[in-house]
């Protein structure tokens, strides 16, 4: 046989230098990160917006009515609790409790419902995906004419801002449980109840209280709304009654009250989360 005119290249190895990742403390994915520069940023995060505060609201640059300054809300703050703002925050805490509570109550077994079951879901998809679009505030009127002026009637608005996002949230963490986890629950001869109750709903706990935590902040979020209708006590209430009298300063301090109580049952569910679950702590650090 002729040998071919074309004779093969000879091809060299490429010699060109591996890279590697250079290390790197600040840009780090998922790799630790220094206690201490983790306390810096957070103190520089909050220096940076309250320094600013106070250079433009002490230099004159801005109007008191639109920004007073620091000293002008902690003394407004002192003046609030004098006239017993502690009755008003255990008002609003008790409402934003009893509404958030009953919207888990309600949303996380329908959140696995419709995650788990997909009659469920075409059962209450339609539902919940629609009014979870329709505002809150609208429905304000209804409420007041079903439920009257009292207490009901406010816990049934933060029931109502709430209750659907945390349907919604719940059902995506279930439908994200490996359906592997669930074929090897019934090779080893598990029941229906069984996947839900010792595979699904243990699988998607931590999920759920995730859930909460990131939802209770709407359930601050509604009580303004909540506590329009005929309260006479709350933070909200103070919020609104500051409004008309151009009162920004007790405006401000009811706010950064609201965000403190915020902050500290944020850090009290991620307390309880880890303490119930662990394994899913260590995995998201």
């Amino acid at each position: 046989m002729a040998q071919s005119s074309l004779s093969t290249p000879n091809i060299q190895p490429s010699k060109t230098p591996k890279r590697y990742l250079k290390p790197s403390v600040f840009w780090s994915i998922r790799q630790g990160f220094p206690g201490w520069l983790a306390i810096l940023l957070s103190a520089i995060a909050l220096a940076v917006p309250l320094t600013a505060w106070a250079v433009f609201s002490y230099a004159g640059w801005v109007t008191p009515i639109f920004l007073p300054t620091p000293t002008a809300v902690v003394q407004a703050g002192v003046t609030l609790f004098q006239d017993e703002l502690i009755i008003d925050v255990l008002a609003s805490c008790a409402r934003v409790a009893a509404g958030f509570l009953a919207a888990a109550v309600v949303g996380v077994p329908i959140g696995i419902a419709m995650g788990t079951f997909y009659s469920m879901e075409s059962l209450f998809a339609p539902i919940v995906g629609t009014v979870r679009y329709m505002p809150v505030l609208a429905f304000v009127p209804l409420v007041v004419i079903w439920f009257g002026l009292g207490e009901t009637s406010k816990t049934v608005i933060i029931f109502l801002g709430v209750v659907f996002y945390n349907a919604i949230m719940v059902a995506d963490a279930v439908k994200f449980i490996p359906n592997e986890m669930i074929n090897v629950a019934y090779t080893l001869g598990a029941n229906r109840l069984d996947v839900l109750f010792r595979v699904i709903i243990p699988a998607a706990f931590p999920s759920v209280l995730d859930t909460l935590r990131v939802n209770i902040s709407g359930a601050w979020n509604f009580l303004v709304y909540a506590e329009l209708v005929a309260a006479q006590n709350g933070l909200g209430f103070k919020i609104v009654q500051a409004q008309r009298f151009l009162q920004t300063e007790k405006v401000l301090f009811c706010i950064a009250i609201i965000g403190l109580i915020g902050l500290l049952t944020d850090y009290i569910l991620k307390w309880i989360s880890a303490l119930l679950t662990p394994w899913a702590d260590a995995t998201r650090h």
